[in-house]
Parts: C-alpha cells; sequence; structure tokens
C-alpha cells in the first residue's frame, strides 16, 4: 500500500497537506524527522500513515491524555488498531493493553514519556518490533520551550537501550529557532528533515481590544454569532465559572471546562462542543490539546495569556476548515498582575519533575521575557499578524490588512511600568 492510498483508504482524503508527503516518506524510508507545524496542520497524519504501513509497532509519545484518548478513538473508528497506556486506566486494563500489543494487537500505542522506563513497559520493549516512534509536543525537551518537561530529555537513553534503533519522528505546533535545534540536539535526531510548513493561517484575523467592561465586550462581539461555535479561554477556573454563569444568564448556550470538574462533566462537555449540541466553550487551556473541530469560527481570549506560543496555539484551534475566523484578544493590566501571579506561584512549587534550582530559576527568568513579549503584542501599534509570525522567526510585510490593527489602526501605549512589575521586579 502507498502512502497516499492509505491516507485515502483511512482518512478519506485524496491528496496530503502542505508539507505531510514529504514527512511521510523521509519516515518510511527510514529518515529521522522533526515537523513544526501549527495547530491544525495536521500533524498526527505525518506518523499515522507510516505507523499503518510499517511493519511492527508505533510507539507515539505524549504529555496529553486528551489528546491519546481522542486520537486512539478515531483510529479505533477507522478500523486501525490502536491503544493507549495513562493514568486513567487500572492496572488489570493496562497488563492486558501490553499483553496485545506484544502479540502484534497494536499499529499504534500512545503513552506518556514517564511510562517509558517503568517495569512492564521495559519488558515490552526489549522484545517489541518498534518501527516508530513518534515525539508529539517535542518542545517539551527543551529548557528554552513554552512547556518544559525533564521526562523528555530521558527518551534519548529510551532509544539507547533498544535492541534495534526506530526511526524518531518528532513534532511540535510552536517552536523558535533555539527550540528546534535544542529538539534535535537533545531526542539526538540523526541528520533529520526539518520541515517547518510555516506558522501563517491567513484566514485568521487576529485583533486586541482594551475594553473598560470586558463582559460587555464579550456580549457585544457574541451577539450575532450564536449560531457559529467558539470558544472563550480564561486564565483561572474561577473565571471561566464566573464567565459561564453570565453568559448564561444573558441568554447564551455556554458550558464551562477546566481541570476542577470532575472526568464526566468534562468528557459530556466536552463531546457536547465537539458535536454541536453546544456551540459555545468557556474553558481555561486544559480544553484543546488534541482536538480537531473544524469549525470553530472563533476564539476569544478574555484574559491574555502567559505567552505567544500558548496564545498562537490556542487561537489557532479557530478556522481548521480554512474558512475566515476570529482571534479575538480582551486585554487590560490586570492581565498582567495575574499572569505575575500564576507565575510565581507556579515557581514557588515547581512541578515534580524540576528538582534543580538552576533550571527552576532558568525557567523563571525565559518566563519573563515570555510575559513581555505577549504584552507588547497586546499594545503594539505593528500589525499583529506581522509580531506573531516575527516572534517565530519568519519575516512577514508589515501590513497583512486582516488583522485589528491593519484594519483600523491602533494607538501604541507604554508598558515600562508594568514590564518593571514583572515577578516583582
Amino acid at each position: 500500500m502507498t502512502a497516499r492510498e492509505c491516507l485515502k483508504l483511512y482518512f478519506g482524503y485524496d491528496s496530503f497537506r502542505e508539507g505531510q508527503s514529504a514527512l511521510v516518506s523521509d519516515i518510511l524510508s527510514g529518515k529521522d524527522i522533526l515537523g513544526i507545524m501549527p495547530t491544525g496542520a495536521g500533524k498526527s497524519v505525518c506518523y499515522q500513515v507510516p505507523a499503518i504501513i510499517m511493519s511492527g509497532v508505533t510507539l507515539v509519545v505524549s504529555p496529553l491524555i486528551s489528546l491519546m484518548k481522542d486520537q486512539v478513538g478515531s483510529l479505533i473508528s477507522m478500523g486501525i488498531p490502536a491503544a493507549y497506556l495513562n493514568s486513567t486506566l487500572d492496572e488489570a486494563t493496562m497488563r492486558e493493553t501490553l499483553k496485545k500489543a506484544k502479540l502484534g494487537g497494536y499499529k499504534l500505542l500512545y503513552l506518556a514519556p514517564e511510562r517509558l522506563f517503568l517495569k512492564d513497559f521495559s519488558a515490552f520493549a526489549a522484545s517489541a518490533p518498534i518501527s516508530l516512534l513518534a515525539v508529539d509536543e517535542a518542545h517539551c525537551v527543551s529548557q528554552w520551550g513554552h512547556d518544559f518537561r525533564p521526562s523528555y530529555a530521558q527518551i534519548p537513553r529510551f532509544i539507547e537501550g533498544l535492541k534495534k534503533r526506530p526511526v524518531v519522528a518528532a513534532f511540535t505546533a510552536t517552536a523558535t529557532a533555539a527550540v528546534r535545534d535544542d529538539i534535535i540536539k537533545m531526542l539526538g535526531l540523526f541528520d533529520p528533515t526539518v520541515m517547518t510548513t510555516g506558522f501563517d493561517r491567513e484566514n485568521l484575523r487576529f485583533e486586541v481590544q482594551r475594553p473598560k467592561n470586558k463582559f460587555a465586550a464579550l456580549t457585544e462581539f457574541l451577539a450575532d454569532k450564536r449560531d457559529l461555535s467558539g470558544i472563550v479561554y480564561c486564565t483561572t477556573r474561577n473565571t471561566v465559572e464566573q464567565v459561564t454563569q453570565r453568559l448564561n444568564q444573558h441568554g447564551f448556550n455556554a458550558l464551562r471546562y477546566h481541570a476542577g470538574l470532575t472526568d464526566d462533566e468534562r468528557r459530556i462537555n466536552q463531546d457536547d462542543f465537539l458535536h454541536d449540541r453546544v456551540r459555545l466553550l468557556v474553558a481555561t487551556n486544559a480544553f484543546g490539546m488534541g482536538i480537531d473541530k473544524p469549525n470553530v469560527s472563533f476564539v476569544v481570549h478574555y484574559s491574555m495569556p502567559g505567552n505567544i506560543e500558548n496564545y498562537y496555539q490556542e487561537a489557532g484551534r479557530a478556522g481548521r476548515d480554512g474558512k475566515p475566523a476570529s482571534c479575538i484578544l480582551l486585554y487590560n493590566e490586570k492581565d498582567v498582575n495575574t499572569n505575575i501571579w500564576l507565575a510565581q506561584r507556579a515557581h514557588e512549587s515547581p512541578s515534580e519533575e524540576i528538582h534543580d534550582p538552576k533550571i527552576n530559576r532558568m525557567l523563571k527568568k525565559r518566563d519573563k521575557q515570555r510575559l513581555r513579549d505577549m504584552m507588547e503584542y497586546c499594545v503594539t501599534s505593528d500589525c499583529l499578524r506581522g509580531y506573531i509570525l516575527r516572534y517565530f522567526g519568519e519575516n512577514p510585510p508589515g501590513y497583512c490588512g486582516n488583522c485589528g490593527n491593519c484594519k483600523t489602526g491602533t494607538v501604541n501605549i507604554s508598558i515600562v511600568d508594568a514590564v518593571k512589575r514583572l515577578f516583582g521586579r
């Protein structure tokens, strides 16, 4: 079966998107690759098609439980045997999954990096015919990435312990040049093909508003969009609760999504949104990773995110069908204070993975600079699309004609005082 035949048979597409064909071809020829492809560009197809064609099993390393569940469910619905191993499964189910995998029962097996060295999985990997190791969210391996996870740094040690080295394919949606180079070095990629498909999403219209009353601005924006599907992102769970309640009181049918809800409520609300039973979802950044909903017509950030990477990834969940979509950010200085508080809290109680004080200090310095970049985006009078693309190393024109600044013009304001307050300085 050729790659194109596989794409048509299982995924229903007649042709690959930009960059996909070359990456699939290189993987099938045994070459390591790094795919830097924005949200909605189809990264998963780049390793799923080779996984179906190649003999043996493909391991997909991902930190995202929601992505594992959604992608495995989708693959099974297409007739592709797949499974996942994560903390939502009991021990008996995990043992049964590994037993079936050892017998060749799956083409793709998803797992978190922390599971690579667990006893049962190590025993499986020692004898399993692993043809491909796909590393999703590969920026997590870099200390300069926006979601550094030390467990990702153990992936090369896992590869070295295998009897036969598999092809290694790394993917991320957002990576600066420094993060890209770090991924190649840290994962030990052998002379990889590096494919950057370009970060520009021409159908997305970016706008930053600075309203005195955020909720009034939100309801005004939503007034003529009741039949459209959209996401409202908030920084904190409390804000999600407040905004959801007020929207419903004002006649909008909105659901909530954040990590403080029960698993059942999150699952039900996510399914209702994905299947258009409810059009509006108010969420923290706990929602969205691995979710492929093509008809999201708008993404509103009710609060400023802490960095450009997160913002662009979340905003990029709009317009996956290629139709025009709006990405609105409602900004005020309270957002800065909230992000400073969240950052300080994170560094006072660092991840259980991060034990090194030097790393924690470096991450604090990194986050400070990223927050400053995000703030500058919110107050710049330059082209918003251009600002984002330059951040990721591209050279866009100074005028895009399809952002709030290019359409209306804005007045730049000073951010010196706000910057001085970063992390208490």
